[in-house]
Formats: structure tokens, C-alpha cells, sequence
């Protein structure tokens, strides 16, 4: 038999599809949420299970390429897809199956947010995720993973209870708090650096399906107000609600915004509500005592609507760029920062959402999981670039990193988020894990994957192995 070369060696093993140049879908399959990305991949695998994502790894290592995995593709910097290199795209396993009466869920490793709260939210539950229902569920779990739920819930990270994960030399792994713990500790917040997660379980919480909005929007002249109010909601947040402070937020053309208050530079504070309408009520009443908004929208609204109100905000194909921190407290000096530097954005669509953290997040213990961050957390600030086109991008990245720069002195960690972590810097890696987590997930790197097969990400370096140890024939040299 004639050997195969190329991609076509790889078409002959997997099930699922190989996608190059050649294909006429190919700059389809090459497309990512983040417009600014125009990366080519020498060749895209559309893997349909672990034995696809194995026979992609070795052959990615056996031809000497970078090999990146694809979720959502969702993230800010391109990882996705590595310019001339392999992609393991994961977009075809999106199944997600519920088991209503242990409370878990079980979703493929391509799953959007989407995919996971319409399944579980047919029988009154939810997973704590993301607030962007394009996201993929993978790339957001391996981080951390916050949203709405995160006082009542936690993390993501903090809800997985078992993955199946394919690791560099081709092996597929249950793992779990009883089987492989130390990989099971690491995924928890240790990103993409162990291996392809195929398939996470979810605990799952009793939610909706109606939950409760409470949007308030004042004009750019109160946003010291605004703030300072909001960081007064965040002290004394129940755990059944959630809160995002919107600086520098422009009105949109919404059907519960005035039309003379379209296009209106502001900033905006919303709360949700995950109980009862009574409790929500209670929750908003002060808000509106305190400073009369210039509009407001208060209504029940189904959860998965809810997980959707923000996809307007990040729209499939925007030139997008992040910069992150933490914060302890919204002082009054963060607040000055914010308000002096929010008029230097020059896109509509950039803007700076501030969550609340607090609650069930901070019931986990600090070496509990891998995830990047204190959890005497109080505020995480992200610096949101977002324009239409690569011309109007580049003046807000500026801006974003000038607001940032100037937020530093004030933050409790920078960029301590990976998963915002929109340019790559190696120093900010181990600033986000800190040397005690950095180290031990270095040394399950090592244990998992000794030649950084897995290192298009917040890449964490495999701990130094003894000269004796064993090779990985056809490895992929750590850069």
C-alpha cells in the first residue's frame, strides 16, 4: 500500500473530518470569535471522540507540529488556531446528557454555554458558567469559570466532579477526586496545559426557570455614584443574587431604553435575582432610593435569556482585546482611576464589567483547586477592547492597557484571570498562580505531558525531570 503523506495519513484515522486549504469550508473552520485573529493552521481536525483526539496528538508530534485545542474558540489571543500548525477542534462533541435525580450533567468537551443551560435548565437546574452563551464550556471550565451564579454556586471549577481527558502519549483517562487526583486537582483551574478534555460532569443546582433582572443605567456624569453605590450592593449581596457594575457602558439600541436615550455614554449596574421576586424586589428598592436612574428594565425573564443578555456586547467576529486584575475593594482611589480614564475609550463597544465575587466563591479553600486567584477576591475588572474593525481596535488596546497600568498599584493580583489573559507573557503566568500552585502544577505537567506538547495556552512549564527519566519518543521540544 501506498504510505499516505501529509494530512491525507491523518483523514485515513480519524472518523471525524480533516479540514486544510484545500477544503472549501476551510477559512469557515479557521474563523474565530475574535475578529482581530487571522491565524491559517496547516490543518484543522474535527475530532468525534478520544480516539480521534489521540491519533491527531500523535501524528501532530510525529510531524513536528505545535498542536492547539479548540473549543468555543472564544479566547482573546488566537490560541485556537497556531498560524501554520494543528488543531484539534472539539466542536462536534457538544452533546449534553442530565441526570436530574443525582443532579449532574455530563457535556462534551465542544459544548457551548448555550448546549449546557438548555438541556439542564428542562428540569430547574444550572450549572454556575460564564454570561457569553457563545462560550465554550471547555476553555472557561479549565480556568475557573464565573458568572451569574458565583455567589450561589461558585466557580465552574468548583462544580466539576469528573473529566475524561486524552493526554499527550494518547491515553484517555477518567479523572476524578478518586482517580488521578492530581491531574483532577490541576484541570480545575490549570487550563489546557494536561491534556484534550473530551467530556466533563457538572454538579448541578436547582434554578429558574425564571430568575429576576434588575438594569439600571445613569448617565457618564454620575459614574462615581454609580460606583460607589455598587460597591454598597456588592457588601451585603445574598448568596440568590448576582452583580455587574458596567463602566463606561454606551445605551443600546434596546427596545427598554428611550429612544432619546440611545447611544447615551453611562454606566450601568445590574442585578439579578435567583430566588424570588419579593427578594428581588427587596434587593432594588434601595438602589432606586439612593440615585433615580435615568432608565431602568426590572422584570422575571427566563435563565437562559438571561445567559444570553450580553451576547449583543461581544458579537461573533469583534476585534476584541482584555486586560484584567483583581481587586480587594472598589476604593474610592480604583474609582477616581475609572471615572478620569473611561472617556479615553473611542469604540462604542468597549466598556469595563466589574463582578462582585463573594458567597460560595469564597467558601473554597485557597489550595482546594488550581484556579488562578485569591478567594478573598473581591472584584475582578476587565478592561474590554471591542470594535468593529482592526483600525478602531488599536486605539482602544491602548486605552485598555493605560486603564490597566494605572489600576496596577490598586489590584491584589494582575491578570490573575487566565482565562482574560489577552497577551501572553510568561512572568504573568506565575504571577497569576503564585509559586506554591505554579510549582505543583509544574510538577503534574511533568508527570502528564514531560515534552509541553500542550503549550498554546498560559502555558505552565514541566517541572525539571531527572536525566534518567523516560523520553516520549517523537516529542515536541518545550520552547
Amino acid at each position: 500500500m501506498t504510505q499516505l503523506l501529509g494530512t491525507e495519513a491523518l483523514r485515513a484515522q480519524l472518523t471525524g473530518r480533516v479540514i486544510d486549504h484545500s477544503d472549501l469550508d476551510y477559512d469557515a473552520a479557521r474563523s474565530v470569535w475574535n475578529g482581530d485573529i487571522d491565524h491559517r493552521p496547516a490543518a484543522i481536525a474535527r475530532c468525534t471522540g478520544p480516539s480521534d483526539v489521540a491519533a491527531a496528538i500523535a501524528f501532530g508530534r510525529e510531524q513536528g507540529l505545535r498542536i492547539s485545542v479548540r473549543g468555543g474558540a472564544h479566547g482573546f489571543w488566537g490560541a485556537a488556531v497556531p498560524e501554520g500548525d494543528l488543531v484539534i477542534d472539539l466542536s462536534d462533541l457538544r452533546g449534553v446528557s442530565v441526570d436530574p435525580g443525582s443532579r449532574r450533567s455530563w457535556c462534551g468537551g465542544g459544548a457551548t454555554l448555550a448546549d449546557l443551560d438548555a438541556a439542564t435548565q428542562r428540569h430547574g437546574l444550572a450549572v454556575p458558567v460564564g454570561v457569553i452563551s457563545h462560550t465554550g464550556v471547555g476553555g472557561l471550565t479549565l480556568d475557573g469559570g464565573f458568572g451569574w451564579l458565583v455567589h450561589k454556586a461558585g466557580l465552574t471549577v468548583d462544580n466539576l466532579l469528573s473529566a475524561e481527558v486524552v493526554t499527550a502519549d494518547g491515553r484517555t483517562l477518567g479523572v476524578s477526586a478518586g482517580k488521578h487526583p492530581d491531574l483532577f486537582w490541576a484541570l480545575r483551574g490549570g487550563g489546557g496545559n494536561f491534556g484534550v478534555v473530551t467530556g466533563f460532569e457538572f454538579r448541578l443546582h436547582a434554578l429558574g426557570p425564571l430568575v429576576y433582572l434588575g438594569l439600571f443605567f445613569w448617565e457618564a456624569e454620575h459614574g462615581a455614584e454609580v460606583l460607589r453605590l455598587g460597591r454598597n450592593v456588592a457588601a451585603s449581596l445574598p448568596r440568590d443574587a448576582g452583580l455587574l457594575l458596567a463602566a463606561g457602558l454606551t445605551a443600546p439600541l434596546a427596545p427598554f431604553v428611550p429612544a432619546r436615550h440611545h447611544g447615551t455614554p453611562g454606566y450601568a449596574l445590574v442585578v439579578t435575582g435567583l430566588s424570588s421576586a419579593r427578594e428581588h424586589h427587596r434587593l432594588i428598592a434601595p438602589i432606586r432610593e439612593a440615585l433615580p436612574p435615568l432608565f431602568e428594565l426590572v422584570t422575571p425573564l427566563p435563565y437562559v435569556e438571561l445567559q444570553k443578555m450580553l451576547d449583543s456586547a461581544a458579537p461573533w467576529g469583534s476585534h476584541a482585546y482584555k486586560k484584567g486584575l483583581y481587586l480587594q475593594e472598589l476604593s474610592d482611589e480604583v474609582i477616581v482611576v475609572l471615572t478620569e480614564r473611561i472617556p479615553g475609550k473611542s469604540s462604542s463597544m468597549s466598556f469595563i464589567p466589574i463582578f462582585s465575587l463573594g458567597g460560595a466563591f469564597a467558601d473554597v479553600a485557597e489550595q482546594e483547586t488550581a484556579f488562578g486567584g485569591s478567594r478573598a477576591t473581591r472584584f475582578v475588572v476587565n478592561m474590554t477592547a471591542i470594535a468593529p474593525d482592526a483600525e478602531s481596535l488599536a486605539t482602544d488596546r491602548a486605552w485598555a492597557q493605560s486603564v490597566w497600568q494605572a489600576l496596577l498599584p490598586h489590584a491584589s493580583e494582575s491578570d490573575g484571570y487566565v482565562n482574560v489573559m489577552a497577551d501572553y507573557d510568561e512572568s504573568l503566568v506565575h504571577v497569576a498562580y503564585g509559586p506554591a500552585k505554579y510549582q505543583r502544577l509544574a510538577r503534574i505537567k511533568a508527570r502528564y505531558d514531560p515534552d509541553n506538547v500542550f503549550r498554546i495556552n498560559a502555558n505552565v512549564k514541566p517541572a525539571p525531570q531527572p536525566t534518567s527519566a523516560a523520553h516520549h519518543p517523537g516529542g515536541v521540544e518545550p520552547e
